[in-house]
């Protein structure tokens, strides 16, 4: 009797090992998550995973292109008078991020830092004179030299 109770005792063992192992397993196999991007407006945070993220290589051109068209995921209203703050993981800051608006890029250089503030009414004006824009897609592209390695979007409601 009491080899079959040690038995039944190492059955389970080698069970719960088992199904412990298939676990790790499985987990190992899973893509590793892209770096989320942070966006701040008077205490509302939103956070969003890449759209587009090669992993700390180049994003193809054709990719590229279908990304900066894709809709945000995430929706945040703003005030003109509002702080928009950005803020990304350091290893993209380490590498560079340039933002867009509407698809297009809206600065020359990369920026280093992890964390910048922007006024509301940036994102809001049109470009061509005509009437203030109610919502506008930003888009935080990771860069490293003439390479896109992520992109983050968000839109922005005009608020009251």
């Amino acid at each position: 009797m009491t080899s079959l109770r040690m038995s039944a005792k190492g059955r389970r063992t080698a069970a719960a090992l088992g199904a412990v192992s298939a676990g790790l397993l499985i987990l190992s196999a899973c893509d590793k998550p892209s770096p989320l991007s942070t966006l701040t407006v008077n205490g509302d945070t939103v956070n969003a995973e890449a759209a587009c993220y090669g992993d700390g290589k180049a994003i193809g051109e054709s990719e590229i292109k279908s990304c900066l068209q894709k809709e945000a995921e995430k929706t945040i209203t703003v005030g003109m008078d509002d702080k928009v703050r950005f803020g990304v993981d350091p290893e993209v800051a380490e590498n560079g991020w340039t933002l867009f608006i509407g698809g297009q890029p809206a600065e020359q250089e990369p920026y280093k830092k992890t964390y910048r503030s922007i006024p509301g009414n940036v994102f809001f004006s049109s470009q061509q004179g005509g009437a203030p824009l109610k919502k506008a897609q930003v888009s935080l592209v990771e860069t490293d030299g003439n390479k896109l390695k992520g992109i983050w979007h968000f839109e922005l409601k005009k608020g009251e």
